[in-house]
Parts: C-alpha cells; sequence; structure tokens
C-alpha cells in the first residue's frame, strides 16, 4: 500500500507534534490531526490534512494514531478521557506513544491495548523542534512485528534514526530516560558552567566561543548557551520537562536502588529553578537560579 493510500493520525501539534505531522504529510500520508488549541490545528491544515475535534474522531478514521503529547496523564486523556481514542479505534489498529513516560507504565499500556485488540509501539522521541520539522529526529521503540508492520514506514518518514530496541514495551521509554538523564545533567552543567564565567568577569560570547570549539564542549551547551547569550527564554523544551523527565530518571533508579548523585543534583536544579517562577521557560532558564551574576539581555 503506498503512503498516499495510509491515513494517520497525529495528537498533540507541539514543538514535535506538528514537525512530525508536517514530515508525514511531505512522504505522502494523508494527515488528521488534532490539538487542544482549535487554533494551531486549523493552522496546520491549510497547508493540507484535516483537523479533528477529538482524538477519537481521528480514530475513525486512522489505523494509526501518533500520540506527541507531554506525559502519561495526557496520554491516558488522548486514549481513555472523554471523547478519547481508544473506544473509537477498529480492532488491529496501532497506537504509537512519543512521550517520556515511566516504562513500567508504559508495559502496562500495551498489556490494556492489547487485551483491546489494539496494537502499541513504546516510541519515545529526542531531537528538539528543528530536527522534527526536517524528519531528522530520532525514535527509541520497542514493540511486537506485528505493530511493525502495520506501522510500515511511517516512523522512518519523521526520523533519521529509528532504532527498534525490542519485541514489546518498555525498552524505548527506558533508553529515552537515559537519555534525559544524560540531557538534563548536561544542561544544568552549562548552566552552571557559564554562571561561573559570568560570575568571574569572563566575556560570555567569548567563553562561549571557546567553549564550543574546546573539549569541553556538549551538544547542550552549544545549543543551549546560545539561548542564553541571546536571553531568549521561549520554551522549546521548558523547565518543567526536566523537573519531570528527571523525576521519572530517579523513580526508575530508586526503584532498584541504583544511585544517581549527579541527576539528583540536576533535578533539585531544575525544581529551584520552576519554583522561582521560570517552570514554563526555556529549560536554560534553569542559569537564572545562581546569584549574583548579570545575565545577557536582549538587543
Amino acid at each position: 500500500m503506498s503512503s498516499q493510500e495510509i491515513s494517520i493520525g497525529v495528537v498533540g501539534l507541539g514543538a514535535m507534534g506538528k514537525g512530525m505531522a508536517s514530515s508525514l504529510r511531505r512522504a505522502g500520508y494523508k494527515i488528521y490531526v488534532t490539538d487542544v488549541r482549535k487554533e494551531v490545528a486549523d493552522e496546520f491544515v491549510k497547508d493540507g490534512g484535516i483537523a479533528c475535534a477529538s482524538p477519537a474522531e481521528i480514530a475513525k478514521h486512522c489505523e494509526i494514531l501518533v500520540s506527541v503529547v507531554v506525559n502519561a496523564a495526557q496520554t491516558e486523556e488522548v486514549l481513555f478521557g472523554k471523547n478519547g481514542a481508544a473506544s473509537a479505534m477498529k480492532k488491529g489498529s496501532v497506537f504509537v506513544m512519543c512521550s517520556t513516560v515511566d516504562p513500567n507504565w508504559s508495559i502496562a499500556l500495551e498489556r490494556q491495548l492489547n487485551e483491546m485488540g489494539l496494537l502499541y509501539l513504546d516510541s519515545p522521541i529526542s531531537g528538539g523542534a528543528a530536527k522534527a520539522a526536517s524528519g531528522q529526529m530520532t525514535i527509541m521503540s520497542a514493540g511486537s512485528k506485528a505493530a511493525y508492520d502495520k506501522v510500515g514506514q511511517a516512523l522512518e518518514a519523521m526520523a533519521a534514526k529509528v532504532y527498534r530496541l525490542g519485541d514489546c514495551a518498555g525498552a524505548g521509554s527506558k533508553v529515552k530516560i537515559i537519555n534525559q538523564l544524560l540531557a538534563g545533567v548536561h544542561i544544568a552543567a552549562a548552566a552552571e558552567a557559564m554562571a561561573l564565567g559570568l560570575r568571574e568577569g569572563v566575556d560570555a560570547n567569548a567563553l562561549y566561543e571557546v567553549i564550543t570549539n574546546s573539549a569541553g564542549n556538549s551538544w547542550m551547551f552549544e545549543n543551549r548557551m546560545a539561548h542564553v547569550l541571546a536571553a531568549d527564554y521561549t520554551p522549546l523544551s521548558a523547565v518543567d520537562i526536566f523537573v519531570k523527565d528527571l523525576g521519572l530518571v530517579l523513580d526508575t533508579a530508586r526503584a532498584s536502588k541504583f544511585p544517581l548523585p549527579l541527576s539528583s543534583t540536576a533535578h533539585q536544579m531544575f525544581m529551584q529553578a520552576s519554583t522561582a517562577g521560570f517552570g514554563k521557560e526555556d529549560d536554560s532558564a534553569v542559569i537564572k537560579i545562581f546569584p549574583g551574576i548579570e545575565l545577557p539581555t536582549q538587543k
């Protein structure tokens, strides 16, 4: 079956979901979308696609449903809330779950959907809005052969790298939270380094130039400290996302009594930033917790 004959639903048109839906549209799939912000869905379909009022309405048209919402609670709302998709999905349809969640929750969701005659892919994503928009992000997936067969080439249409990490749910979410461990620690460390430089009177732009061309660089330093230099804390990924994600990391480790001292410290830094009122700002705003520094301002 060609992509033109396959309908795919996308729930959630945020920073990642909009780009993923656009990538699928470019690949020739017929796209149905919905978002809690009706105007966002309406804007998306100006270039092609069909806006739906709810996940249940999407499920009537699509046997592949991609959910790109923030967390497990929102995913449950997509499936089982008022006008949820699960009861409207045809038997044999597949639900592609792209959120960062507790792996055990993902395992339980697969079991629940299977009992309803539905297929499931545990498919967290990474790469940011720009890579999602260009189809260059990463998908960390796990699920049954039947689920992969049903999805076909749609995953590859959304991502440059699609990792198949296991034949049942859980493995994808475990790898994702380990990725988030590193991402959160790297952002916190980058903010600490830049803050020390500012405290010591180093020119911020010069520091950025040197570090990004030296061994101490990281992708997160290069990406997030550019936000700090521009004084642009527009949330591509918010502080509160890492409050959640590092919380999941620590919960997973705590269950097996495994120590994570760096993750614990980074989590406290994001918690402090959120409590100080920066939770909805870009995660680089964690730098605002450091006292006695003068941050760059917009020019």
